[in-house]
């Protein structure tokens, strides 16, 4: 059995090493092991209460990477991360995959299908007894756009993943093991993805810490495009990301999933200060 589910009197801020060579942000600048591994050692000295390390991209159109080439990418980081005392998670929807981070010193899986992508994924987050984020999900990268059809977005999403945490806890993964990921940008759209961000105290009305990652995503660049319409580049939108980092710890996020970690590390605790003055 691992640790429980880390815990602290603010918003908790979650660093990524994509180990990847094509992620929509940084592929190819950490797919070095040892690369990988300095990053993740620098990002907890920013300021990361955890490392989610992932080996297969999730961007829109991506191809998924057979299971020896994921486990040859992440294992060995994951290993060597937590050999330094780094809290680790694994970002991964196969359950092999999860297992096998575990085993190498991950405390958290993070599954952006919920357990759809993989059905033995839930078995073996129970058997091991760590926290398992469950997110929203409505399909695989390659067709997720067509997926983002919606009437009312923060009810369907709450509805969806209240579902999805029914068939994760019967089959055996325990209440205080469950994180919730409302999955911005998985077969969302802009317009999705803001109210999701606005119904945050709705979500955590579902009774499950919250999990968001807006980090550089795609709705950030095309709300500071251009005045000729072109999107700003994923790595200038840092600015935007600390600004809805800040805002969500306001409104309740347990974490943030984000690339750059020290100004979002600053914004979580102006966010817990903010909310203690006003407790006066």
């Amino acid at each position: 059995m691992k640790m429980g589910l880390p815990r602290e009197e603010r918003c908790l801020v979650m660093g990524v090493v994509n180990v990847t060579p094509d992620s929509f942000s940084d592929g190819g600048l950490w797919f070095d092991e040892s690369a990988a591994v300095r990053h993740g050692l620098e990002l907890v000295q920013e300021g990361a209460d955890l490392v989610d390390v992932g080996g297969e991209s999730t961007r829109p159109g991506a191809a998924r990477v057979p299971l020896e080439e994921e486990l040859a990418r992440v294992v060995p980081v994951i290993r060597a991360l937590s050999g330094e005392g780094v809290r680790v998670s694994v970002d991964t929807m196969r359950a092999e995959v999860a297992k096998a981070a575990v085993e190498a010193g991950a405390e958290l899986v993070n599954d952006v299908s919920g357990g759809l992508a993989d059905p033995e994924m839930p078995r073996v987050v129970a058997d091991t007894g760590v926290p398992y984020v469950v997110m929203h999900w409505r399909g695989h990268s390659h067709d997720m756009d067509s997926r983002a059809v919606y009437s009312d977005v923060v009810t369907e999403v709450r509805e969806e993943l209240a579902k999805r945490v029914d068939l994760v806890l019967a089959e055996g993964v325990s209440e205080s093991q469950i994180v919730l990921d409302p999955g911005l940008g998985f077969a969302k759209n802009a317009e999705h993805n803001w109210a999701l961000l606005n119904g945050i105290e709705e979500l955590n009305e579902l009774g499950y810490p919250l999990l968001i990652g807006a980090s550089r995503k795609r709705f950030l660049g095309r709300l500071l495009a251009d005045s000729d319409g072109t999107p700003r580049p994923f790595s200038r939108s840092d600015h935007a990301t600390t600004a809805v980092t800040a805002l969500a710890a306001h409104a309740g996020a347990w974490c943030v999933r984000v690339h750059e970690v020290g100004p979002n590390a600053d914004a979580v605790r102006v966010a817990a200060a903010w909310k203690r003055g006003g407790g006066r």
